[in-house]
């Protein structure tokens, strides 16, 4: 699988291409990462890429006409030319069923945004797949650009030692939760492993764990539930007059 990623600091993946299970598959040719300059495709002599919205309003908004370049150029740089996402809060929320999509393409772009987001041109031009991290706010689209490739590498074959890893993960099934897991000693500062474990009987392990699956999924549940409740309960402060 191919990832090119736009971004305006290609800088910051140096280090994150030499480290752990994504390295080993860059290495064995399982996955490729390209990053690209969006300045490179900039026709303004100083290389500027931004500038003041229209209507007024903080800061700076990207300018359509080196992020439109600069896809195109990368696209044609290889077949196919991929599918294109934009990494922008106003996303489709990135959820393991929308890792198992994009994992299904052969090639990805990954655009990444800075300043105060996109002229709103580049998204009616190009139609890219718009995808959110979460509902907060980055400084930019790189470390969510990390986050996708993260997610998605684990579901190439051969990336991982054991591919069941990745269908035991948590999410991996209707947002499951994962099971409980333990390693040595058996003892930790008075915390035992569960003794069903140590038996070696694999149907009522698998029993077990499906169990206390589904016990910490619906936990979970109650207290995203109950989080929702206590925000629509929150009653506005006004100030007295």
């Amino acid at each position: 699988m191919r990832f090119d990623v736009l971004t305006l600091f290609p800088g910051i993946f140096e280090s994150y291409l030499r480290q752990s299970l994504l390295e080993d598959a860059i290495q064995a040719g399982l996955v490729q990462v390209h990053a690209w300059n969006i300045r490179d495709w900039t026709l303004d002599k100083h290389q500027r890429v931004d500038d003041r919205p229209f209507g007024g309003g903080p800061g700076m908004v990207l300018m359509a006409q080196p992020v439109v370049d600069c896809v195109a150029a990368v696209r044609a740089k290889a077949e196919p030319p991929g599918k294109l996402v934009m990494l922008t809060p106003a996303g489709e929320r990135l959820t393991q069923r929308t890792v198992e999509k994009l994992a299904r393409e052969p090639r990805l772009l990954l655009l990444c945004g800075r300043y105060e987001g996109f002229d709103d041109r580049i998204r009616q031009s190009l139609d890219p797949w718009e995808v959110s991290v979460g509902d907060f706010v980055c400084n930019g689209g790189e470390v969510p650009a990390m986050v996708v490739i993260d997610s998605v590498i684990r579901l190439i074959p051969g990336v991982l030692g054991d591919q069941q890893s990745a269908a035991d993960e948590s999410h991996s099934e209707e947002g499951r939760l994962e099971y409980p897991q333990y390693t040595r000693p058996r003892v930790f500062q008075g915390l035992e492993v569960p003794e069903i474990l140590l038996g070696g009987n694999h149907q009522a392990v698998a029993k077990w764990r499906r169990e206390q699956s589904d016990l910490r999924t619906r936990a979970r549940h109650a207290q995203g539930e109950q989080g929702a409740q206590n925000e629509q309960n929150k009653t506005p402060k006004t100030e007295s007059t």
